[in-house]
């Protein structure tokens, strides 16, 4: 009987230990868990800080007047269908006062519609305006691209992905939209 209350004993004591620090050992992170974790929020703060500097880089060149639109799709409105661009050399570039433009374009009153090729460097346009928003910039010019008809442009540039969606509107032709991305001119 004495053995029995021994053994006993000596088993609660023995689970006890085991209890304690089992409890102890779990409130108390591991090292590698706080490794982990420091990691962890390194690479969050150095995603933020590459996001900053890139916002900052979008606002830069649309501020300076120095930057590219390459189109990746275009769409006549208000449903046409979604055409693929993969033209490389498709481009709206703005340099100081002067916008080059080559896009192609829809054009016709009625269907059946009709693809153009927009060509032109213009020297100058039009109500050039540059405003903040929420989400990035909207840059508004217009120009007659030498007809007799005007076309405004609205680009609407997103500061945090470099995406941006223009807009080409005539009094003549329902509007065209294009998506596609912004970069710096080199």
């Amino acid at each position: 009987m004495k053995y029995k209350i021994v053994i006993a004993t000596t088993l609660l004591l023995t689970i006890g230990i085991c209890i304690i620090g089992y409890t102890q050992s779990s409130n108390k992170p591991s090292t590698r868990a706080q490794q982990r974790e420091q990691r962890h929020i390194e690479r969050e703060k150095r995603r933020a800080t590459r996001q900053a500097e890139y916002e900052k880089y979008i606002d830069s060149i649309v501020l300076a007047r120095n930057f590219q639109f390459s189109p990746q799709s275009m769409q006549q409105q208000p449903a046409g269908n979604v055409r693929l661009l993969n033209n490389p050399n498709f481009e709206l570039s703005v340099w100081g006062s002067e916008v080059d433009i080559f896009l192609p374009y829809i054009k016709g009153v009625t269907p059946p519609y009709y693809t153009v090729m927009l060509n032109y460097t213009l020297p100058e346009v039009s109500r050039y305006v540059t405003e903040q928003t929420q989400e990035g910039w909207l840059v508004t010019f217009s120009s007659s691209l030498f007809s007799g008809s005007d076309y405004d442009f609205t680009l609407e540039i997103y500061t945090s992905t470099g995406s941006a969606t223009l807009t080409i509107g005539s009094s003549w032709y329902p509007d065209v939209q294009y998506s596609g991305a912004i970069s710096g001119l080199n």
